[in-house]
């Protein structure tokens, strides 16, 4: 299950429009950041943080998309969950070897007995 976000989405989508907007208009500087974070009542790193990511999605700088980032996830997710069913049926596997293998012991001991009583019987 996901962690509940302190933002909501459309903070984020407004605030980050915001930012390339004033970047656009004035130029990149060092304070449209922070005044804008301060507007809308967010921390500056998260902004800066929303901006960075939004760039990578929109292929303007390098970096793992929020896409490719959600599909790793599930990946990861799925071969934590494969791994897990291997090692039950490792386990699996192993008990019904045991298993079988001293049911074979069992059959091949009452075998053996019978032919032990079968040649005590024929000498006499």
């Amino acid at each position: 299950m996901a962690a509940q976000r302190k933002y909501p989405e459309e903070l984020r989508e407004r605030a980050v429009k915001m930012l390339f907007e004033v970047r656009e208009r004035e130029g990149k500087g060092r304070g449209e950041l922070a005044r804008i974070a301060r507007q809308l009542d967010v921390h500056p790193e998260a902004l800066r943080s929303w901006a960075q990511q939004a760039e990578i999605d929109g292929g303007q700088r390098p970096g793992t998309t929020s896409g490719d980032r959600q599909r790793l996830t599930e990946l990861e997710r799925e071969v934590r969950e494969l791994r897990r069913a291997n090692e039950i049926l490792k386990a699996a596997s192993a008990y019904f070897a045991r298993e079988l293998c001293a049911t074979r012991r069992r059959v091949d001991r009452v075998e053996v007995g019978d032919l032990h009583h079968r040649v005590v019987a024929a000498a006499w």
